[in-house]
Protein backbone atom coordinates (compact mmCIF):
# COMPACT_ATOMS: atom_id res chain seq x y z
CA UNK A 1 0.00 0.00 0.00
CA UNK A 2 1.43 3.36 -1.08
CA UNK A 3 0.59 6.27 1.22
CA UNK A 4 0.52 9.71 -0.40
CA UNK A 5 1.73 12.38 2.02
CA UNK A 6 1.40 16.10 1.26
CA UNK A 7 4.51 17.58 2.92
CA UNK A 8 4.59 21.30 3.73
CA UNK A 9 7.96 22.89 4.49
CA UNK A 10 10.73 25.22 3.49
CA UNK A 11 13.11 23.96 0.82
CA UNK A 12 15.84 22.80 3.23
CA UNK A 13 13.34 20.96 5.44
CA UNK A 14 11.72 19.24 2.45
CA UNK A 15 15.13 18.05 1.21
CA UNK A 16 15.96 16.70 4.65
CA UNK A 17 12.60 14.94 4.85
CA UNK A 18 13.08 13.37 1.41
CA UNK A 19 16.46 11.98 2.49
CA UNK A 20 14.75 10.12 5.34
CA UNK A 21 12.44 8.35 2.89
CA UNK A 22 15.23 6.58 0.99
CA UNK A 23 14.28 3.14 2.36
CA UNK A 24 10.57 3.76 2.88
CA UNK A 25 8.89 2.65 -0.31
CA UNK A 26 5.44 2.73 1.29
CA UNK A 27 5.56 6.55 1.51
CA UNK A 28 5.18 8.85 -1.49
CA UNK A 29 5.91 12.45 -0.53
CA UNK A 30 4.25 15.26 -2.48
CA UNK A 31 6.27 18.39 -1.56
CA UNK A 32 4.68 21.82 -1.12
CA UNK A 33 7.44 24.36 -0.63
CA UNK A 34 6.83 27.83 0.81
CA UNK A 35 8.97 30.90 1.43
CA UNK A 36 6.62 32.33 4.05
CA UNK A 37 4.53 30.23 6.44
CA UNK A 38 1.35 32.14 5.50
CA UNK A 39 1.54 30.63 1.99
CA UNK A 40 0.37 27.25 3.33
CA UNK A 41 -3.23 28.50 3.44
CA UNK A 42 -3.24 28.51 -0.36
CA UNK A 43 -0.98 25.49 -0.75
CA UNK A 44 -3.46 23.31 1.15
CA UNK A 45 -5.97 23.98 -1.66
CA UNK A 46 -3.51 22.51 -4.18
CA UNK A 47 -2.82 19.36 -2.17
CA UNK A 48 -5.65 17.15 -3.40
CA UNK A 49 -5.71 13.36 -3.69
CA UNK A 50 -3.36 12.97 -0.72
CA UNK A 51 -3.99 10.60 2.19
CA UNK A 52 -2.57 12.83 4.92
CA UNK A 53 -1.14 16.35 5.31
CA UNK A 54 2.22 16.65 7.10
CA UNK A 55 3.56 19.99 8.38
CA UNK A 56 7.29 20.10 9.18
CA UNK A 57 6.88 23.32 11.20
CA UNK A 58 4.23 24.54 13.61
CA UNK A 59 3.56 28.02 12.25
CA UNK A 60 2.45 26.92 8.74
CA UNK A 61 0.01 24.50 10.33
CA UNK A 62 -1.41 27.26 12.54
CA UNK A 63 -1.96 29.44 9.48
CA UNK A 64 -3.82 26.64 7.69
CA UNK A 65 -5.61 25.24 10.77
CA UNK A 66 -9.06 26.72 10.11
CA UNK A 67 -9.06 25.46 6.51
CA UNK A 68 -7.89 22.01 7.62
CA UNK A 69 -10.63 21.87 10.25
CA UNK A 70 -13.29 23.05 7.80
CA UNK A 71 -12.29 20.46 5.20
CA UNK A 72 -11.72 17.75 7.86
CA UNK A 73 -8.32 16.94 6.42
CA UNK A 74 -6.20 14.32 8.21
CA UNK A 75 -3.14 16.30 9.33
CA UNK A 76 0.05 15.71 11.34
CA UNK A 77 2.63 18.14 12.72
CA UNK A 78 6.23 17.31 13.53
CA UNK A 79 6.07 17.37 17.30
CA UNK A 80 7.68 20.29 19.14
CA UNK A 81 8.16 18.32 22.33
CA UNK A 82 10.55 17.97 25.26
CA UNK A 83 12.93 15.82 23.19
CA UNK A 84 13.20 18.56 20.55
CA UNK A 85 13.96 21.15 23.23
CA UNK A 86 16.52 18.85 24.85
CA UNK A 87 18.22 18.33 21.47
CA UNK A 88 18.26 22.09 20.89
CA UNK A 89 19.84 22.64 24.31
CA UNK A 90 22.52 20.11 23.40
CA UNK A 91 23.27 22.04 20.18
CA UNK A 92 23.41 25.32 22.09
CA UNK A 93 25.96 23.95 24.53
CA UNK A 94 28.13 21.82 22.23
CA UNK A 95 27.78 23.41 18.79
CA UNK A 96 27.31 27.08 19.64
CA UNK A 97 29.11 26.96 23.03
CA UNK A 98 26.35 28.83 24.88
CA UNK A 99 25.54 28.47 28.57
CA UNK A 100 21.96 27.39 29.34
CA UNK A 101 20.94 30.52 31.19
CA UNK A 102 20.04 34.13 30.35
CA UNK A 103 18.06 33.16 27.27
CA UNK A 104 14.52 33.41 25.98
CA UNK A 105 12.70 30.71 24.05
CA UNK A 106 9.43 30.52 22.10
CA UNK A 107 7.53 27.24 21.92
CA UNK A 108 4.06 25.92 21.24
CA UNK A 109 3.57 24.72 24.81
CA UNK A 110 5.49 26.02 27.83
CA UNK A 111 5.03 22.69 29.64
CA UNK A 112 7.69 21.09 27.39
CA UNK A 113 10.29 23.64 28.51
CA UNK A 114 9.34 23.19 32.17
CA UNK A 115 9.71 19.42 31.79
CA UNK A 116 13.22 19.70 30.31
CA UNK A 117 14.42 22.21 32.90
CA UNK A 118 13.15 19.93 35.64
CA UNK A 119 14.89 16.89 34.12
CA UNK A 120 18.20 18.79 33.80
CA UNK A 121 17.79 20.38 37.23
CA UNK A 122 18.20 23.84 35.70
CA UNK A 123 16.69 26.88 37.40
CA UNK A 124 14.20 28.66 35.17
CA UNK A 125 14.73 32.08 36.75
CA UNK A 126 17.03 33.26 33.94
CA UNK A 127 15.14 31.50 31.14
CA UNK A 128 12.10 33.28 29.67
CA UNK A 129 9.49 31.34 27.72
CA UNK A 130 6.94 32.63 25.21
CA UNK A 131 4.15 30.12 24.56
CA UNK A 132 2.04 30.75 21.46
CA UNK A 133 -0.29 27.76 21.87
CA UNK A 134 -3.18 29.86 23.21
CA UNK A 135 -2.86 32.60 20.59
CA UNK A 136 -5.86 32.89 18.29
CA UNK A 137 -3.47 34.08 15.58
CA UNK A 138 0.31 33.79 15.88
CA UNK A 139 1.95 37.20 15.51
CA UNK A 140 5.64 36.72 14.71
CA UNK A 141 6.31 40.46 15.06
CA UNK A 142 4.93 40.36 18.59
CA UNK A 143 7.05 37.32 19.50
CA UNK A 144 10.16 39.01 18.07
CA UNK A 145 9.40 42.17 20.08
CA UNK A 146 9.13 40.04 23.25
CA UNK A 147 12.63 38.63 22.72
CA UNK A 148 14.13 41.96 21.65
CA UNK A 149 12.78 43.77 24.71
CA UNK A 150 14.34 41.18 27.04
CA UNK A 151 17.66 41.55 25.18
CA UNK A 152 17.59 45.37 25.35
CA UNK A 153 16.76 45.25 29.07
CA UNK A 154 19.88 43.14 29.63
CA UNK A 155 17.92 40.12 30.90
CA UNK A 156 19.11 37.69 28.19
CA UNK A 157 22.20 37.10 26.06
CA UNK A 158 20.54 35.22 23.19
CA UNK A 159 17.29 33.71 21.86
CA UNK A 160 16.30 30.12 20.99
CA UNK A 161 13.36 30.19 18.58
CA UNK A 162 11.15 27.54 17.02
CA UNK A 163 9.97 29.99 14.33
CA UNK A 164 12.02 30.67 11.20
CA UNK A 165 10.32 34.05 10.70
CA UNK A 166 11.24 35.19 14.22
CA UNK A 167 14.86 34.15 13.59
CA UNK A 168 14.97 36.29 10.43
CA UNK A 169 13.53 39.36 12.20
CA UNK A 170 15.89 39.13 15.17
CA UNK A 171 18.97 38.58 13.01
CA UNK A 172 18.12 41.74 11.05
CA UNK A 173 17.80 43.64 14.35
CA UNK A 174 21.13 42.40 15.67
CA UNK A 175 19.75 40.12 18.41
CA UNK A 176 21.76 36.86 18.80
CA UNK A 177 19.35 34.09 17.80
CA UNK A 178 19.59 30.34 17.23
CA UNK A 179 17.06 28.09 15.47
CA UNK A 180 15.61 25.12 17.31
CA UNK A 181 16.94 21.77 16.08
CA UNK A 182 14.40 19.27 14.73
CA UNK A 183 15.56 15.76 15.69
CA UNK A 184 15.33 12.97 13.13
CA UNK A 185 13.33 10.96 15.67
CA UNK A 186 10.54 13.56 15.66
CA UNK A 187 10.31 13.43 11.86
CA UNK A 188 10.34 9.61 11.92
CA UNK A 189 7.54 9.66 14.51
CA UNK A 190 5.53 12.02 12.29
CA UNK A 191 5.98 9.61 9.35
CA UNK A 192 4.69 6.75 11.52
CA UNK A 193 1.72 8.88 12.55
CA UNK A 194 0.98 9.53 8.87
CA UNK A 195 0.93 5.78 8.26
CA UNK A 196 -1.24 5.09 11.32
CA UNK A 197 -3.84 7.75 10.56
CA UNK A 198 -4.06 6.66 6.90
CA UNK A 199 -4.52 2.98 7.80
CA UNK A 200 -7.11 3.93 10.41
CA UNK A 201 -9.06 6.04 7.92
CA UNK A 202 -8.93 3.27 5.34
CA UNK A 203 -10.22 0.75 7.85
CA UNK A 204 -12.97 3.07 9.03
CA UNK A 205 -14.09 3.91 5.51
CA UNK A 206 -14.09 0.23 4.52
CA UNK A 207 -16.14 -0.84 7.51
CA UNK A 208 -19.86 -1.39 6.92
CA UNK A 209 -22.47 -0.44 9.51
CA UNK A 210 -25.91 -2.03 9.66
CA UNK A 211 -28.61 -0.84 12.03
CA UNK A 212 -31.84 -2.56 13.04
CA UNK A 213 -34.54 -0.31 14.51
CA UNK A 214 -37.94 -1.35 15.83
CA UNK A 215 -40.70 -0.12 18.12
CA UNK A 216 -40.66 -1.93 21.45
CA UNK A 217 -43.72 -3.96 22.50
CA UNK A 218 -45.44 -3.72 19.09
CA UNK A 219 -47.92 -6.51 19.86
CA UNK A 220 -48.98 -4.76 23.06
CA UNK A 221 -49.44 -1.42 21.26
CA UNK A 222 -51.45 -3.07 18.49
CA UNK A 223 -53.70 -4.85 21.03
CA UNK A 224 -54.30 -1.71 23.11
CA UNK A 225 -54.50 1.03 20.43
CA UNK A 226 -55.12 -0.77 17.16
CA UNK A 227 -53.24 -1.55 13.99
CA UNK A 228 -53.84 1.89 12.44
CA UNK A 229 -52.16 3.63 15.41
CA UNK A 230 -49.17 1.30 15.13
CA UNK A 231 -48.85 2.00 11.38
CA UNK A 232 -48.85 5.76 12.11
CA UNK A 233 -46.03 5.26 14.61
CA UNK A 234 -44.06 3.24 12.08
CA UNK A 235 -44.52 5.94 9.44
CA UNK A 236 -43.25 8.58 11.88
CA UNK A 237 -40.27 6.37 12.69
CA UNK A 238 -39.53 5.90 8.99
CA UNK A 239 -39.53 9.67 8.38
CA UNK A 240 -37.07 10.24 11.25
CA UNK A 241 -34.78 7.47 9.96
CA UNK A 242 -34.83 8.92 6.44
CA UNK A 243 -33.61 12.21 7.90
CA UNK A 244 -30.93 10.35 9.87
CA UNK A 245 -29.90 8.48 6.70
CA UNK A 246 -29.59 11.74 4.78
CA UNK A 247 -27.42 13.21 7.56
CA UNK A 248 -25.08 10.18 7.73
CA UNK A 249 -25.12 9.19 4.01
CA UNK A 250 -26.89 5.91 4.79
CA UNK A 251 -29.70 3.92 3.14
CA UNK A 252 -32.93 3.11 5.02
CA UNK A 253 -34.87 -0.06 4.15
CA UNK A 254 -37.77 -2.05 5.58
CA UNK A 255 -38.06 -5.81 6.04
CA UNK A 256 -40.81 -8.33 6.64
CA UNK A 257 -40.28 -8.35 10.41
CA UNK A 258 -41.51 -4.76 10.95
CA UNK A 259 -37.90 -3.64 11.39
CA UNK A 260 -36.24 -0.74 9.68
CA UNK A 261 -32.72 -1.39 8.44
CA UNK A 262 -30.02 1.27 8.06
CA UNK A 263 -26.96 0.55 5.90
CA UNK A 264 -24.00 2.92 5.83
CA UNK A 265 -20.25 3.27 6.20
CA UNK A 266 -18.09 6.01 7.64
CA UNK A 267 -20.82 8.62 8.13
CA UNK A 268 -22.84 6.36 10.44
CA UNK A 269 -19.72 5.08 12.20
CA UNK A 270 -18.48 8.61 12.93
CA UNK A 271 -21.92 9.57 14.24
CA UNK A 272 -22.03 6.56 16.58
CA UNK A 273 -18.50 6.99 17.95
CA UNK A 274 -19.10 10.70 18.54
CA UNK A 275 -22.28 10.05 20.57
CA UNK A 276 -21.52 7.21 22.96
CA UNK A 277 -22.92 9.22 25.87
CA UNK A 278 -25.77 11.19 24.33
CA UNK A 279 -27.15 9.25 21.38
CA UNK A 280 -29.59 11.85 19.98
CA UNK A 281 -31.43 9.49 17.61
CA UNK A 282 -33.04 7.65 20.55
CA UNK A 283 -34.23 10.89 22.14
CA UNK A 284 -35.60 12.23 18.88
CA UNK A 285 -37.60 9.05 18.18
CA UNK A 286 -38.84 8.76 21.76
CA UNK A 287 -40.02 12.38 21.81
CA UNK A 288 -41.84 11.98 18.48
CA UNK A 289 -43.42 8.56 19.12
CA UNK A 290 -43.82 8.73 22.90
CA UNK A 291 -43.01 5.03 23.12
CA UNK A 292 -39.83 2.98 23.77
CA UNK A 293 -37.73 1.85 20.82
CA UNK A 294 -34.84 -0.59 20.26
CA UNK A 295 -31.79 0.02 18.07
CA UNK A 296 -29.00 -2.44 17.30
CA UNK A 297 -25.95 -1.46 15.26
CA UNK A 298 -23.53 -4.02 13.83
CA UNK A 299 -20.07 -3.41 12.36
CA UNK A 300 -18.34 -5.64 9.84
CA UNK A 301 -16.17 -5.89 6.75
CA UNK A 302 -19.09 -7.30 4.75
CA UNK A 303 -22.78 -6.43 4.66
CA UNK A 304 -23.69 -9.92 5.90
CA UNK A 305 -21.30 -9.67 8.85
CA UNK A 306 -22.60 -6.20 9.77
CA UNK A 307 -26.22 -7.38 9.52
CA UNK A 308 -25.59 -10.45 11.71
CA UNK A 309 -23.93 -8.27 14.33
CA UNK A 310 -26.83 -5.78 14.19
CA UNK A 311 -29.25 -8.62 15.02
CA UNK A 312 -27.11 -9.56 18.02
CA UNK A 313 -27.12 -5.93 19.15
CA UNK A 314 -30.91 -5.77 18.78
CA UNK A 315 -31.27 -8.91 20.91
CA UNK A 316 -29.33 -7.14 23.69
CA UNK A 317 -32.06 -4.48 23.78
CA UNK A 318 -34.68 -7.01 24.91
CA UNK A 319 -33.17 -7.07 28.40
CA UNK A 320 -34.17 -3.43 28.99
CA UNK A 321 -37.67 -2.16 29.73
CA UNK A 322 -36.98 1.31 28.31
CA UNK A 323 -35.51 2.48 25.01
CA UNK A 324 -31.99 1.24 24.36
CA UNK A 325 -29.28 1.07 21.73
CA UNK A 326 -26.35 -1.36 21.53
CA UNK A 327 -23.45 -1.95 19.13
CA UNK A 328 -21.83 -5.27 18.30
CA UNK A 329 -18.49 -4.62 16.62
CA UNK A 330 -16.52 -6.77 14.18
CA UNK A 331 -15.01 -8.66 17.15
CA UNK A 332 -18.54 -9.50 18.38
CA UNK A 333 -18.05 -7.34 21.48
CA UNK A 334 -21.24 -5.70 22.74
CA UNK A 335 -20.97 -1.99 23.51
CA UNK A 336 -23.72 -0.08 25.24
CA UNK A 337 -26.26 0.93 26.05
CA UNK A 338 -25.56 4.12 24.07
CA UNK A 339 -27.01 7.36 25.32
CA UNK A 340 -26.64 6.28 28.95
CA UNK A 341 -23.78 8.00 30.73
CA UNK A 342 -21.54 5.65 32.68
CA UNK A 343 -20.59 7.69 35.72
CA UNK A 344 -17.23 7.46 37.40
CA UNK A 345 -15.45 9.55 40.02
CA UNK A 346 -13.37 12.02 37.95
CA UNK A 347 -11.76 13.50 41.07
CA UNK A 348 -10.64 10.09 42.27
CA UNK A 349 -9.38 9.18 38.80
CA UNK A 350 -7.44 12.46 38.58
CA UNK A 351 -5.73 11.78 41.94
CA UNK A 352 -4.79 8.27 40.79
CA UNK A 353 -3.40 9.58 37.48
CA UNK A 354 -1.24 12.16 39.27
CA UNK A 355 -0.04 10.12 42.25
CA UNK A 356 -0.12 6.50 41.04
CA UNK A 357 0.51 6.71 37.29
CA UNK A 358 2.73 9.82 37.68
CA UNK A 359 1.13 11.62 34.73
CA UNK A 360 1.33 15.40 34.49
CA UNK A 361 -1.72 17.66 34.75
CA UNK A 362 -2.31 17.99 31.01
CA UNK A 363 -2.09 14.25 30.31
CA UNK A 364 -4.35 13.52 33.29
CA UNK A 365 -7.07 15.91 32.14
CA UNK A 366 -6.79 14.61 28.56
CA UNK A 367 -7.13 11.01 29.73
CA UNK A 368 -10.25 11.88 31.76
CA UNK A 369 -11.70 13.55 28.63
CA UNK A 370 -10.82 10.41 26.65
CA UNK A 371 -12.64 8.13 29.12
CA UNK A 372 -15.68 10.44 29.18
CA UNK A 373 -15.80 10.69 25.38
CA UNK A 374 -15.82 6.90 25.08
CA UNK A 375 -18.40 6.67 27.89
CA UNK A 376 -16.01 4.50 29.91
CA UNK A 377 -16.08 1.73 27.29
CA UNK A 378 -13.04 -0.59 26.94
CA UNK A 379 -10.15 0.84 24.91
CA UNK A 380 -6.87 -0.26 23.36
CA UNK A 381 -3.47 1.43 23.13
CA UNK A 382 -4.40 2.18 19.49
CA UNK A 383 -7.44 4.15 20.69
CA UNK A 384 -5.19 6.23 22.94
CA UNK A 385 -2.70 6.77 20.10
CA UNK A 386 -5.48 8.02 17.82
CA UNK A 387 -7.02 10.26 20.48
CA UNK A 388 -3.74 11.89 21.56
CA UNK A 389 -2.42 11.79 18.00
CA UNK A 390 0.78 10.14 19.12
CA UNK A 391 2.65 7.06 17.97
CA UNK A 392 1.58 3.63 19.11
CA UNK A 393 4.83 3.26 21.07
CA UNK A 394 4.14 6.49 22.95
CA UNK A 395 0.59 5.33 23.69
CA UNK A 396 1.89 2.01 24.97
CA UNK A 397 4.22 3.84 27.37
CA UNK A 398 1.23 5.72 28.76
CA UNK A 399 -0.74 2.46 29.07
CA UNK A 400 2.15 0.86 30.97
CA UNK A 401 2.19 3.77 33.42
CA UNK A 402 -1.54 3.38 33.94
CA UNK A 403 -1.20 -0.39 34.45
CA UNK A 404 1.75 -0.05 36.83
CA UNK A 405 -0.22 2.49 38.85
CA UNK A 406 -3.23 0.13 38.90
CA UNK A 407 -5.33 2.91 37.33
CA UNK A 408 -6.57 0.62 34.54
CA UNK A 409 -7.05 -3.12 34.20
CA UNK A 410 -7.10 -5.59 31.31
CA UNK A 411 -10.68 -6.58 30.45
CA UNK A 412 -10.26 -8.46 27.16
CA UNK A 413 -8.65 -8.56 23.74
CA UNK A 414 -9.42 -7.38 20.22
CA UNK A 415 -8.29 -9.15 17.08
CA UNK A 416 -7.24 -6.93 14.14
CA UNK A 417 -8.54 -7.61 10.65
CA UNK A 418 -5.08 -8.33 9.38
CA UNK A 419 -2.65 -10.91 10.66
CA UNK A 420 -1.07 -10.09 13.96
CA UNK A 421 -1.25 -10.58 17.68
CA UNK A 422 -4.47 -9.72 19.51
CA UNK A 423 -4.46 -6.31 21.20
CA UNK A 424 -5.36 -5.96 24.84
CA UNK A 425 -8.45 -3.99 25.91
CA UNK A 426 -8.41 -1.89 29.07
CA UNK A 427 -10.87 -0.15 31.37
CA UNK A 428 -10.38 2.17 34.34
CA UNK A 429 -9.93 0.43 37.67
CA UNK A 430 -11.16 3.29 39.88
Amino acid sequence: MKIKVAVFGRDDLINRFQSYLANREEIEAIPFVYQNASETTELVEKAFMCDVYLFLENLPFLYAASKIKKKRLPSIQVNLDAYMILTSFYHLKNKYHQQLHRLSIDVLDEASVTEVLSELNISGTSIYTYSYQQNVEVNVEQIARYHKQLFEEGKIDYVLTSLYEVEQILQEQGVPCYPMATPKRNIDNAIEECKNITILNMRKSAQIVAGYIRIKNMDKIKAEKGELYLKELQLQLYQILLKFGHKTYASVLTNNENHYVVFGTRGVLDHITNHYRDFPLIKEIENALNTPIEIGFGLGLTAKQAEDHAKLALDACTHNTNSSCYIVNDRQETIGPLGVKKHFDTSRLYQALIHKAKLNNELSYNFIDFVQLRNNEPFSSNDIANYYRVTKRSAERTVNKLLNGNVIKIVGEEKPYVKGRPRKLFQINI
